[in-house]
């Protein structure tokens, strides 16, 4: 079965954005392990909003476009660009979990993470941690309880960026 994969940037204390929704402080001088898991993977679900910042940054192109996009949205329409998945998602995901192929990234939002974490979909975070306190923003994790983790490995740069690899239990 195919697995789905959380990877984010975030800051020392958890945001995954500034107070203005700002990620300028995302370090993107070095590969940072991006290469090997992007191989990992063949398809990326993203929430709607995570989308547009993606296709707006690209300036309408999307970098990852050699990999099947699902988008999570209610009110986005249809495109030949992603799949769109609006309503069943818990049902939906399971659905793509089991078709054959490699694994899936979990790029983002909050919200498409938190529904996926807390119906236990997700499997495996790849979290980025920036040596960096914001002290206020969107916080990656809003859970209603507590998840279980097993650490995998880690692995620090010499920016100060430490690369964290868990897997759910």
């Amino acid at each position: 079965m195919r697995k789905v994969l959380l990877n984010v940037a975030m800051s020392l204390d958890g945001l995954i954005e500034g107070p203005g929704g700002e990620f300028d402080w995302c370090f993107t001088d070095d590969d940072y392990g991006m290469t090997p898991f992007l191989e990992r993977v063949d398809a990326i679900f993203y929430g709607r909003k995570s989308y547009e910042v993606l296709m707006r940054e690209g300036k309408g192109q999307n970098p990852f476009k050699d990999k099947r996009s699902y988008v999570f949205s209610k009110t986005l329409g249809r495109s030949d660009n992603y799949t769109l998945i609006s309503d069943r998602l818990v049902e939906s995901v399971q659905e793509i979990k089991q078709k054959e192929g490699a694994d899936i990234w979990l790029f983002g939002g909050t919200n498409l993470t938190k529904q996926l974490v807390e119906n236990k979909l997700v499997d495996e975070l790849f979290l980025a941690v920036h040596p960096l306190i914001l002290g206020s923003g969107k916080p990656m994790f809003d859970l209603a309880g507590r998840v279980s983790l097993k650490l995998l490995d880690t692995k620090p740069y010499k920016s100060g960026l430490v690369s964290m690899h868990y897997q759910i239990v």
